[in-house]
């Protein structure tokens, strides 16, 4: 664990299109635990999925946070630049990766001749672990997980208490490269937060499941494991998690900034239990940091 060093955090959002108000929430989570832990905030935009990137996305994220007044702490990295750390991650785990030839289509058709239903989440069977089967070519590359003894990883999470999660039974071999041929986002964030030497990870409950799988990265790369807080996501009216994909729109979408701080920043703190008032975004920063640190009784470093 990390606990012991100086704070330091991040925000890592993927360029896939503006901040909507529940991006606006994980920005703000991560950004206030970090300046009441008297820590640093660094900010990294996830571009490594090219097929997904939008255009100018990134310049719009950066615009948005300087607008609501979160500055971050040294320069901004993208992932896009940093792939020689991956390969080299990959390198390292040796003969824990093997490459694999099946598609989405056949992991649910195995599951399904196994169970007789669908399975919410894809099970990986192991059926490469061995080798290709003839007649196949590989797509992605998979990292072992330890079948026997089962593979058990938890931690406690600052906002969810303590969480687990049985690798061998619930995941299987996962990707850590896609048939795509781009990093997965497994291995990618888990090699960035090394690198930067991230203290702290706060972010959305939506990804508290990635969470044991990055661990394993963790300790096949010798990486120290860093703190964690989820916080809970922002829904729609349907119950989905509000995203790019569930028709999502900027926060600052036409909102002047005069009014950021009564349509964006305040809803947002709202939602993560702080009530607050303030006059000006300066005001809401200097009331919502040792609102935070009273909220999740954070220690100051």
């Amino acid at each position: 664990m990390t606990e012991h060093l100086p704070y330091l955090g991040r925000f890592a959002p993927s360029p896939t299109g503006p901040l909507h108000i529940g991006s606006l929430v994980a920005a703000m989570a991560s950004y206030l635990d970090a300046r009441a832990h008297h820590g640093q905030w660094l900010l990294r935009i996830e571009d490594v999925d090219g097929d997904r990137n939008v255009a100018g996305a990134d310049q719009h994220i950066i615009a948005s946070l300087q607008r609501c007044g979160m500055q971050w702490d040294g320069e901004i990295t993208w992932q896009s630049q940093r792939t020689a750390l991956y390969e080299q991650a990959l390198l390292q785990l040796g003969e824990l990766v093997y490459p694999c030839g099946c598609s989405r289509k056949e992991i649910a058709d195995s599951q399904l001749s196994l169970t007789g239903k669908q399975a919410q989440a894809l099970i990986y069977p192991g059926t490469c672990r061995n080798g290709l089967a003839a007649g196949k070519a590989a797509r992605a590359l998979r990292l072992k997980v330890p079948q026997s003894p089962h593979c058990v990883l938890g931690t406690d999470d600052r906002w969810a208490g303590h969480i687990s999660q049985d690798l061998s039974d619930e995941v299987g071999d996962f990707v850590i490269r896609r048939a795509d041929g781009f990093w997965a986002y497994q291995l990618a964030v888990v090699v960035d937060d090394g690198a930067q030497g991230i203290t702290d990870i706060v972010r959305g409950a939506d990804l508290l499941d990635s969470t044991p799988r990055q661990l394993y990265l963790q300790q096949q790369l010798g990486l120290p494991q860093p703190r964690y807080l989820h916080v809970p996501v922002v829904c729609n009216a349907q119950g989905e998690k509000l995203s790019k994909q569930t028709g999502a729109t900027a926060f600052d979408q036409g909102v002047a900034p005069a009014h950021l701080l009564e349509h964006a920043l305040i809803p947002a703190a709202r939602f993560l239990g702080l009530d607050l008032t303030a006059s000006s975004i300066a005001e809401f920063w200097r009331v919502a940091i040792p609102a935070w640190a009273a909220l999740v009784q954070c220690d100051p470093r």
